[in-house]
């Protein structure tokens, strides 16, 4: 409970960025520029798998599903992020900024998941062709990809409802761009082991075993593709694989630099914009690396724009 000297916040007040006066107007055109594309080449994505037959496999079906987690996670924050940028401050009641935490867990702990399924995916196909179609039916994909989000949905609720238990009391200011967990969690005065020791355990079934599943995966991939004799069925078998591990590398990266990293002082001012890392730059990327690389979906896309 908060002192008689006390009062109980209701409101937050985002510091966002300091001293960009002169960069205001560049920065909000840049990331207005980077999260439309984010939008169009993610939803691009999603239209040209939903209605296209010949996507409708089991890594388009994922690759959507994961296209939907970039658009909840962006549309989440870089909104807000766009006025932060234009007013230097934003302030958010904390009954919302609570809700962006929360979606934000949500966007983030399913992409871990759904790039551990994408890794499966490639390795039944690379390691098992013979048994691929069999295994990875219709009906199991959706399995997959519906135990992934109500998964994810549980744990990101459990979270939140350790969160709401907390008490915000007196000072409110928050010097981020949006709500993220380690600041939320610093400003209540309440004792938030509980809560910091229920994040560090989540991370362990959410980040960390799909992560270590991802990188099983691929050195079974790799020993696999190795030991095959025709050259054109490396090359093939590598460029089946190549988008999925690049964004693989680009998502775990961003967050390896932005969370295992030093805190504290200007270290927690340097991981507010290598934030920005997972929030656009790799959703940025994702949609651009699908597109550009795959043939398929190439194909599709430019079947389409004649036929219109």
């Amino acid at each position: 409970m908060c002192t008689d000297n006390q009062t109980d916040v209701t409101e937050i007040l985002l510091l966002g960025f300091h001293d960009i006066n002169n960069s205001k107007i560049p920065l909000f055109i840049l990331f207005l520029l980077i999260y439309s594309v984010i939008l169009f080449g993610n939803f691009i994505i999603i239209f040209l798998v939903t209605f296209n037959e010949n996507l409708q496999i089991p890594m388009f079906f994922f690759l959507k599903h994961l296209g939907s987690a970039d658009i909840l996670l962006t549309t989440n924050i870089v909104p807000m992020m766009l006025h932060v940028i234009v007013n230097e401050e934003m302030i958010i009641t904390l009954v919302g900024c609570l809700c962006q935490l929360y979606f934000f867990g949500v966007s983030g702990f399913v992409q871990c998941f759904l790039l551990a399924v994408m890794s499966y995916d490639r390795y039944l196909a690379v390691c098992y062709p013979l048994h691929y179609l069999s295994i990875m039916r219709p009906n199991v994909c959706l399995q997959f990809v519906v135990g992934c989000w109500i998964l994810v949905f549980v744990i990101t609720t459990t979270g939140l409802i350790l969160v709401c238990q907390l008490h915000f009391c007196g000072f409110n200011q928050v010097d981020h761009f949006f709500c993220d967990f380690g600041p939320v969690v610093a400003l209540s005065t309440s004792d938030t082991s509980v809560v910091t020791m229920y994040d560090f355990i989540n991370s362990i079934p959410t980040i960390s075993v799909p992560f270590v599943f991802i990188i099983g995966t691929y050195v079974h991939i790799f020993i696999t593709i190795l030991r095959m004799n025709s050259k054109t069925g490396k090359q093939k078998m590598f460029s089946t694989c190549s988008s999925h591990l690049t964004v693989v590398c680009t998502y775990y990266g961003t967050q390896i630099i932005v969370y295992m990293g030093p805190t504290g002082g200007k270290y927690a001012i340097m991981k507010k914009f290598l934030s920005l890392l997972y929030i656009v730059i790799t959703p940025f990327m994702n949609p651009i690396i699908y597109s550009l690389s795959n043939k398929e979906i190439r194909e599709s896309l430019k079947k389409y724009i004649k036929v219109k």
